[in-house]
């Protein structure tokens, strides 16, 4: 069978309520607050750049966040993992270039496009296969080189407010350094909780906008038109960028938090989810590495699931009231988000160059190329043919790993 097959369920809601606990609560609250918030920013100066008008931007985030709560719970639920699933980033930064010169309505056609050739890859089983083309210490350390960015935001969260980084990073460190303290306050919900006492004390909540009219969102179906050229020039970006890069990174940090994602079934969620969301104007449908890295990164591991449903239902409350979510989001501090999600990923990174270099530490002072070219590409942020580095981050990496690693 070509779809993996989930593990028989529990019986009603008795595996959820055992599941459901602080830390599962906190990693998907704070999963949560991280996808509403710096993303939300990139999507509200993407569309403000391409023109989209507020109806559209509304559909945008309904749709990318409605629909990505819907998959999160589904997955979550239906394998016991902790799989976030969203709106692709990457997918969106290409409007900022492809809008200039194509019509909505065609950018939403590719879109479609992108979510059938994701569902016809799931369906046959071809993105597992090509998936174990690339060695797994390159794998991590493109997941390392794309997570750096977040933890040195937890250091430049310092430098915009002392005051909130210090408290969230005060309570994050006195919940790990007392476990008794951990076992009724986890480190990130100390962090969450300290930070927000931080903010409030400081007046940070106070630009909050909830903003006029209604709140929940009544989003209409995007227009839709099939060019060849723009289905050229963005159909393969656009696959690239979910499958070789987004959805590589969900799947590298399932897989070294001990967990063994669907890979099949989750592409053809992204399909189905895509054609969902562009019916609405998002773009598609990924499954969200820097989400799974926060979801993993508490403990035991059986129980990570329920931070995925926690995550999926508050991002889908998101969605529907979209009009007012905006602006709360908006308002927030960004150095309050950063240090939060700064803080998330220091696990995980240190996990992903433990395992990136492992296979390193064993050969002396030759060591092992390919993670390393993968980092530093990674790292440099280049995007040739419009293809973001993380891609060419695994290409350089693994063409290094076979012609160099291997023949030492």
């Amino acid at each position: 069978m070509v779809l993996e097959r989930p593990p028989p369920p529990p019986r009603g809601l008795a595996g959820l309520t055992t599941a459901l606990d602080r830390r599962t609560v906190a990693a998907g609250a704070v999963a949560a607050l991280f996808a509403t918030t710096g993303p939300l920013a990139l999507l509200l100066a993407v569309a403000g750049a391409s023109g989209l008008d507020r109806d559209e931007t509304v559909g945008w985030i309904f749709a990318g966040y409605g629909f990505g709560g819907v998959l999160s719970i589904l997955f979550s639920a239906l394998y016991r993992q902790p799989i976030g699933m969203a709106w692709s980033i990457p997918g969106a930064a290409m409007l900022l270039a492809a809008l200039d010169h194509l019509s909505f309505a065609e950018a939403v056609g590719a879109y479609l496009v992108c979510g059938l050739a994701m569902a016809f890859l799931g369906l046959t089983g071809w993105i597992g296969r090509l998936t174990a083309l690339v060695p797994a210490p390159v794998a991590m350390a493109m997941v390392a080189g794309v997570f750096l960015p977040f933890a040195t935001g937890l250091v430049g969260g310092f430098a915009d407010s002392p005051v909130v980084a210090g408290a969230a990073v005060a309570g994050y460190a006195l919940a790990t350094a007392f476990p008794a303290a951990a076992r009724s306050f986890p480190p990130m919900l100390a962090a969450l909780l300290a930070g927000a006492a931080a903010v409030a004390a400081t007046g940070g909540f106070a630009g909050i906008d909830a903003g006029e009219g209604p709140w929940i969102a009544l989003p209409a179906p995007a227009p839709v038109a099939f060019d060849a050229a723009a289905l050229a020039e963005l159909v393969p970006p656009l696959l690239v960028s979910v499958i070789a890069i987004q959805n590589l990174q969900g799947f590298a940090v399932l897989s070294a938090a001990g967990h063994r994602p669907p890979m099949n079934a989750l592409t053809l969620g992204c399909g189905y989810g895509s054609l969902a969301m562009g019916a609405f104007g998002s773009v598609p449908a990924c499954v969200t590495g820097p989400v799974n890295a926060i979801l993993t990164s508490v403990d035991p591991p059986e129980r990570r699931w329920a931070g995925g449903i926690v995550f999926g239902a508050l991002i889908g409350l998101f969605g529907l009231f979209a009009p007012v979510a905006a602006g709360v989001a908006a308002g927030l501090p960004p150095a309050f988000v950063a240090v939060l999600g700064g803080l998330a990923m220091l696990p995980v990174l240190n996990g992903a160059f433990a395992s990136a270099f492992a296979a390193a530490a064993g050969r002396g002072a030759a060591g092992a190329l390919g993670p390393l070219v993968a980092f530093v590409v990674t790292v440099s942020g280049i995007a040739p043919l419009n293809i973001g580095a993380p891609f060419w981050g695994l290409v350089f990496g693994s063409a290094v790993w076979f012609l160099i690693d291997r023949r030492r």
